[in-house]
């Protein structure tokens, strides 16, 4: 069986991606990261998640990149702003997150034999992050094979990212036909003491959006 990461942030995506992976035949070696966000829910529902999909392991690293601040999701000094419709990357943009999380994936890859990293990026519903587009995904495959002992050695490394042009319905409807329980992942930016959804963030508004289109029940806590 090949072996698979899979970065797994305890999201309505990456569990998702998780289900898919399985779904290929896929050993799926799950990495989490505390990268000083605001919450630990999220870790939480990705244990939960973890198990329920049947990862091969699970591993959550310590980064805290959180000490660099200039974002919302790691600066409790600055606001999550609601939802609005706009083209520029908002405060919840977190400086190169995607980019530490891969090295991170690579290198664990790298280590166990697995040439095939999967995350939940998507360039259709999103809040215009520049690490979640096309070209991001495609440059890091070819730093990937070119940075490594294994891509020099002629092992490609593949960046998987199979929900990249899905819509957020597209995406529930894909999951709950890999028998995703959507109710145990976590996507708000805010949530309360008691774990609920603030339901005005960029995060839940796409998420809602999605069960909306998709015509499926969303099963969120909201406040």
């Amino acid at each position: 069986m090949k072996k698979a990461v899979i970065l797994l942030s305890g999201g309505l995506d990456s569990a998702t991606c998780l289900a898919i992976a399985k779904a290929q035949g896929f050993a799926c070696h799950a990495l989490s990261f505390i990268y000083g966000q605001r919450h630990d829910y999220e870790l939480v529902a990705a244990k939960r998640i973890a198990q329920e999909l049947g990862a091969s392991e699970h591993r959550i690293v310590n980064l805290d990149s959180g000490q660099f601040g200039a974002s919302a999701l790691t600066d409790t000094s600055i606001d999550v702003p609601d939802y609005a419709e706009s083209t520029s990357i908002p405060v919840t943009y977190v400086p190169a997150r995607n980019t530490i999380f891969l090295a991170n994936g690579l290198g664990f890859a790298e280590a166990i034999g697995a040439y095939d990293i999967f995350i939940g990026a998507n360039a259709i519903d999103y809040s215009h992050y520049p690490d979640c587009r096309p070209a991001f995904i495609d440059a890091f495959q070819t730093l990937a094979n070119l940075a490594t002992k294994a891509g020099v050695e002629g092992k490609h490394f593949t960046i998987q990212a199979p929900l990249l042009h899905l819509t957020k319905a597209h995406i529930i409807q894909t999951g709950m036909g890999l028998g995703v329980d959507y109710s145990v992942t976590v996507s708000c930016y805010q949530l309360n003491d008691k774990g609920e959804a603030c339901g005005r963030c960029d995060s839940c508004a796409f998420r809602a959006k999605g069960f909306a289109e998709a015509k499926i029940a969303d099963p969120t806590h909201y406040q």
